[in-house]
């Protein structure tokens, strides 16, 4: 075999299982149940919700080491 027929053998089995990997792992993706609301509440008490934090006063001044 000339070098041109093993690269191009090797780029096409590469492509293929590039291929394979994305519809894989897209398949698995689209069968995940999406969260329940009970537990996005459990989630969101545990964790804390998205608000805004208030800003810190009178707090420590953090300065670089250098």
């Amino acid at each position: 075999m000339s070098r041109a027929v093993v690269i191009a053998v090797l780029v096409l089995v590469a492509a293929v299982s590039s291929a394979a990997t994305v519809l894989i792992v897209n398949s698995r993706e689209s069968s995940k149940p999406a969260l329940a609301e009970e537990q996005r509440a459990v989630r969101e008490r545990f964790f804390g919700s998205s608000k805004e934090l208030p800003p810190i006063t009178d707090g420590q001044e953090i300065r670089p080491r250098w």
